[in-house]
């Protein structure tokens, strides 16, 4: 016991001479003050927040969303951390609240707490799975633009709806996805030189998301996402930016993709219609494939245009027949366009000047106020020779011949009178046909035929016209 005292007391002893003892010399080193990490605490979930959850919830599940407030907004301040629920119920309670309600001051409350509601959900869901941060930005993209109507770009909604597509991609909501586009749509147009390409990409990522969404049977949003892309489609054909190029780089493979596909050609082509982009390679490749799978007036139409530029006039006169004949009875909108690009091949191409007319008439009775039409005509007849120098003396034939530009000048008359918009080209014909009329010398010297009031043109024309001198 005593030899355990001793080496007790020596042990001790030594400590002092340990602490001592000399240390070799180290500079002090400036350390930088921590600041201790304060971590928000979670909300406590106490059993008034289990209790008013399950009331806000039956509540919501009866449409009783009046009722519904009082016990979620409790939850929603005191314990937003409890469950998903609490921003599903919260958006449709808002929504009630926001459409029944007249006071300003009120609907300025509610649109912001529901940008606010979508705020507090990334704070304490956004790492949800199937719901995570990019989804819940879609929606206050889309709560953003239905409160907030006096924005008229909905600009600030931008960034979170771009983000929320870029991380969903082909999860995104259809809603989310249209609202990107309408969104970068007004941007662009507020602003064309700024927010052109932008509205161009966004465009393009919209339009292929659609596409897949909508090519998936077993997607349940197929259908609404084919809808969408519709919409879509002609949202950007009426913006302006559809430049046919860019028009060419999105559809291009698809329509090489599809071409067993009637209704993706359709779409191909009535856009490409919708904007004037008929003589494009892909339109033509989407009609030409359209047209074997199943003919119709626009497949036949575009094989008419794709004639046309390969310079095959009988081949694009006999689409546009086809497409003639195709055409609804309820919905001929477009007949008397391919009647008359059917009479400007025959008068500019083929130089058949009979066929050339019968056609425009024949698109007159359709529409009767074109003055295009009977441009036309009066050309027809300004290009004529109905007197043969084999029926005639040569001189003779000559002067009767230059009745046929009375004939014209008669149907450039008509064509101004009946359509304003041709007044200026028709006035530029008639001054410059109006000098090839005979001249008074000339109608003396064939007082048989030129002598009278009126002359009927012979030939194939056969039009009754008034005598009257070049001036």
């Amino acid at each position: 016991m005593k030899f355990k005292s001793l080496i007790i007391i020596a042990l001790c002893a030594a400590i002092p001479a340990l602490a001592c003892a000399k240390k070799p010399k180290v500079e002090a080193q400036p350390q930088p003050e921590e600041t201790p990490a304060v971590q928000e605490e979670e909300p406590a979930i106490t059993e008034e927040c289990v209790m008013n959850t399950s009331l806000f919830n039956e509540s919501v599940k009866n449409k009783q969303f009046k009722e519904a407030y009082e016990p979620w907004l409790s939850v929603y301040t005191t314990c937003p951390n409890y469950n998903k629920a609490i921003y599903t119920a919260g958006a449709k309670i808002i929504d009630y609240l926001y459409a029944n309600t007249t006071d300003e001051a009120e609907k300025e409350r509610l649109r912001n707490l529901a940008i606010e509601l979508c705020d507090k959900r990334i704070k304490y869901f956004g790492d949800d799975k199937q719901y995570p941060k990019a989804y819940i930005l879609g929606l206050k993209g889309v709560e953003y633009c239905k409160y907030f109507e006096n924005d008229e770009t909905k600009e600030r909604a931008y960034p979170w709806l771009k983000e929320s597509v870029n991380g969903m991609a082909e999860k995104s909501q259809v809603s989310v996805l249209t609202k990107l586009a309408e969104v970068s749509y007004a941007m662009y147009k507020s602003n064309p030189e700024k927010y052109g390409e932008q509205f161009i990409a966004d465009y393009t990522q919209v339009n292929n998301i659609l596409q897949k969404i909508g090519d998936d049977p077993a997607n349940k949003n197929a259908i609404t996402a084919r809808q969408q892309k519709e919409y879509v489609d002609n949202l950007f054909a009426v913006s302006g930016a559809a430049e046919c190029s860019k028009l060419d780089e999105i559809f291009a493979k698809m329509v090489e993709d599809n071409k067993g596909v009637m209704e993706a050609l359709q779409k191909v082509m009535k856009l490409y219609k919708r904007v004037n982009c008929m003589e494009s390679d892909v339109y033509f490749a989407a009609a030409e494939a359209a047209h074997k799978l199943q003919p119709t007036e626009e497949s036949a139409a575009g094989c008419a245009k794709m004639c046309m530029k390969k310079e095959d006039w009988k081949g694009a006169i006999e689409y546009y027949n086809q497409a003639i004949a195709l055409i609804d009875e309820e919905d001929d909108d477009d007949k008397d366009d391919y009647l008359y690009n059917i009479a400007f091949i025959y008068m500019d191409k083929l130089k058949n000047y009979p066929e050339a007319r019968r056609n425009a008439r024949q698109s007159l009775e359709v529409v009767a106020n074109q003055g295009r039409c009977y441009i036309l005509i009066g050309c027809c007849y300004a290009a004529a020779r109905p007197y043969s120098e084999a029926d005639y003396p040569a001189a003779k034939a000559a002067i009767l011949n230059k009745t046929v530009y009375w004939a014209a000048v008669d149907q450039f008359i008509k064509a101004k009178s009946v359509d304003p918009s041709c007044a200026s080209d028709a006035d530029k014909l008639i001054s410059a046909y109006s000098k090839y009329f005979p001249t008074k010398e000339e109608m003396f010297d064939l007082p048989n035929e030129l002598g009278g009031a009126t002359y009927i043109v012979g030939g194939w024309i056969n039009e009754r016209t008034t005598c009257r001198p070049a001036r």
